[in-house]
């Protein structure tokens, strides 16, 4: 496993390779998207975060996972079209991955391996909702569902993990974001 988060191999949703190395020296959330989620509305306000702090060094890594109850089924092309069509979606997006389980991607092994639990949540009656429709962690380091946000530092490091039901907006969020842009 990669000892830095900006060595890790990732693909642009128009299948172009990359590393996050481009946005080194950035604060970065990275969120695992998906398009037929309750959540999904999230877009909006994480589209907003990003309009409002991308020319302070601060970028939105949005990966589409179709890991929960397949929320996300499109191919890459249907996943941007809807995107921008309906969020107007200008933040980078990335090729379809896994989130979790035996095809986990290497970045979402990275962050998960590094950050065990959010650390912004609202408690612990989403996870009791999801469990009550039978969606439970196998293991305690899984993400919970769809949205849930790694905030990294500057330095690339991992500041904060955000519960899927903590929206982009919250008060919680924008004062981590404002603080690691300023670092």
């Amino acid at each position: 496993m990669s000892k830095n988060i900006y060595e890790i191999p990732v693909s642009r949703i128009d299948g172009s390779e990359t590393t996050l190395a481009e946005f080194e020296g950035k604060a970065l959330l990275l969120v695992n998207v998906a398009s037929k989620c309750g959540l999904t509305p999230q877009y909006e306000g994480l589209e907003s975060l990003y309009k409002e702090y991308k020319d302070q060094g601060f970028e939105v890594l949005g990966f589409p996972a179709n890991n929960f109850l397949a929320q996300e089924p499109g191919t890459n092309e249907e996943i941007l079209d809807f995107c921008k069509s309906t969020y107007d979606v200008t933040f980078p997006l990335f090729q379809k991955i896994s989130v979790k389980g035996d095809d986990q991607h290497p970045l979402y092994g990275f962050l998960t391996a590094e950050k065990g639990e959010a650390d912004i949540t609202n408690g612990s009656a989403f996870e009791e909702r999801l469990a009550g429709f039978g969606s439970v962690r196998e293991n305690p380091n899984d993400l919970l569902w769809n949205f849930e946000k790694f905030l990294i530092g500057k330095d690339g490091t991992i500041a904060a993990r955000i519960a899927p039901d903590v929206a982009a907006d919250d008060e919680r969020v924008v004062s981590a974001v404002k603080a690691e842009i300023a670092k």
